[in-house]
C-alpha cells in the first residue's frame, strides 16, 4: 500500500525561486526531489506549501496564511496521511508580529498538537526553518523583517528542539544544512533545495 508524507510549510516548501520570483519545477524543488528518491518505496509526497504561512499568526495583508488553520483541511481533503513533515516558522519573524523564538515555537507546539490528533508521533517530523540573511530586512530584499527578524530566525533550532522533545517528535534543523540565498537572504536556491532533500532523506 502507497503511503503518503505530508509536506506542510511555507514559500521556501512552495518551492519559491529568489531570482524570477515563480516556483521552481518539481525536479528542483526539496520535495520533488524527496519523491523522486522515495519512488522505490512506494511514497507519495503530499505537497502544502503556501507562500506567506505562519504557524498561528494572521498576515495583516494576506488572508488564509494561518498554519493551523489549514491543518485540519488538509487532512480531510487527503484520505490517508501517514507521516508528516512541518517546516515553518520564518513568516513568524517579521517585524510586525513582534515574536520572540519562544512565541514562534509556542506556535509550533498548537500545530504539533494539532497534527497529533491525526498521526502518532513518531511519524512527524519537525523541521526548524534556515536562519534569515544579515541583510534580509534591506529595501532591496525584504523590508517586512528587521535586524531583531535575523536573530529570532537563529533562536528557533533551540526551541524548536524543546518542542520535539515535549513531544516525542522526531526533529531536524534545515539551518544546520543550508543557508538563505543571496539573491534575497530569505529562500533555498536550487542547491539548497537539493541539499535539504538529501538531508531529509537521510534522516527518515
Amino acid at each position: 500500500m502507497m503511503r503518503n508524507i505530508l509536506c506542510f510549510g511555507d514559500s521556501n516548501t512552495w518551492g519559491y525561486n529568489p531570482v524570477t520570483k515563480e516556483r521552481y519545477s518539481d525536479n528542483v524543488r526539496w520535495t520533488g526531489i524527496l519523491q523522486k528518491k522515495l519512488e522505490c518505496a512506494d511514497v507519495r509526497i503530499l505537497e502544502e506549501g503556501l507562500c506567506g504561512r505562519t504557524t498561528i499568526f494572521e498576515d495583516r495583508i494576506r488572508s488564509g496564511r494561518c498554519g493551523i488553520n489549514s491543518i485540519e483541511r488538509v487532512f480531510e481533503n487527503n484520505n490517508h496521511i501517514d507521516s508528516v513533515i512541518i517546516m515553518l516558522g520564518t513568516n513568524d519573524c517579521k517585524s510586525y508580529y513582534k515574536n520572540t523564538a519562544r512565541d514562534i515555537a509556542k506556535g509550533m507546539e498548537q500545530c504539533i498538537e494539532r497534527i497529533l490528533k491525526y498521526v502518532s508521533a513518531d511519524k512527524i517530523l519537525l523541521i526548524s526553518p534556515i536562519h534569515l540573511g544579515k541583510n534580509v530586512w534591506r529595501e532591496e530584499y525584504d523590508p517586512e523583517f528587521d535586524l531583531a527578524s535575523v536573530e529570532v530566525s537563529k533562536g528557533l533550532k533551540k526551541e524548536y528542539y524543546k518542542i520535539s522533545k515535549k513531544h516525542n517528535v522526531n526533529f531536524l534543523a534545515a539551518s544546520d544544512y543550508v543557508k538563505p540565498s543571496l539573491e534575497d537572504q530569505e529562500h533555498l536556491n536550487v542547491a539548497g533545495h537539493k541539499r535539504l532533500a538529501e538531508a531529509i532523506y537521510q534522516y527518515i
